[in-house]
């Protein structure tokens, strides 16, 4: 696993007024961008390829981030449009830039401490998803993980999805069919959600997952960037 890619497309409009001017992911927690948080840890773990998808402001990135090369990394943008592909397009669209091994992928708005050298670099399914305990804005979570490490849609107690996983090409495989009548499905690019595929992928019994119990936060709000960079910076 050499290869890595920062979902950093998305409008951040629930971060509005902080977003009408800078991406989320380059929005500053401790002292330094958020995605560079991420960038530090891939480069720590060995990884020396970064592709960042992109679409709100996404000129910013190279004149923050430049080619890598001060954190040892090849850094490659992915230009998704003025409108953001969604996570599933997004990884589709992204996919002509990485190689053919199993791709540690991160969400460019969350924080993590967690050992990303625990996770498996060859899935034993078509992906491995990192979980957390559910966060009090997301009570409900996500899926259910069992005692032998798989995740399902259905059933209790449930965790959510912490945005870091490791996804294999297969979990792409009939994708047009998992997502059935998404409205941008047909577009040029595709434009579709992450979810439908994972779910498709747990149908036939081919997703993982390990639970993270270390800190964790999507950086999703005003209020919630404040408290975590107060955290780091206290």
């Amino acid at each position: 696993m050499r290869h890595a890619l920062i979902f950093a497309a998305g409008l951040g409009e629930r971060m509005r007024p902080l977003t009408d001017r800078t991406p989320k992911p380059l929005l500053c927690i401790g002292g330094k961008p958020l995605i560079v948080w991420h960038l530090e840890k891939l480069a720590a773990i060995g990884i020396n390829y970064v592709a960042i998808n992109t679409s709100h402001l996404a000129g910013q990135f190279p004149e923050v981030l430049g080619d890598g090369s001060r954190w040892g990394l090849r850094i490659r943008y992915v230009y998704e449009g003025p409108t953001p592909l969604e996570t599933g397009g997004g990884l589709l669209n992204a996919l002509p830039m990485l190689g053919p091994e199993p791709v540690l992928a991160i969400s460019g708005d969350v924080w993590c401490d967690a050992d990303l050298t625990a996770l498996p670099a060859e899935p034993e399914g078509a992906a491995h998803l990192l979980m957390v305990d559910n966060p009090a804005h997301h009570p409900g979570g996500d899926f259910r993980l069992d005692a032998q490490g798989r995740l399902h849609a259905d059933g209790e107690p449930r965790l959510t999805y912490s945005g870091i996983a490791v996804f294999r090409r297969e979990l792409l495989d009939g994708w047009r069919t998992a997502v059935g009548d998404a409205p941008d499905a047909d577009a040029k690019p595709p434009r579709f959600k992450l979810r439908p595929l994972l779910e498709a992928a747990m149908a036939r019994g081919a997703l993982t997952g390990s639970l993270h119990r270390g800190r964790w936060t999507d950086v999703g709000t005003p209020q919630r960037l404040a408290q975590l960079d107060a955290e780091l910076c206290g």
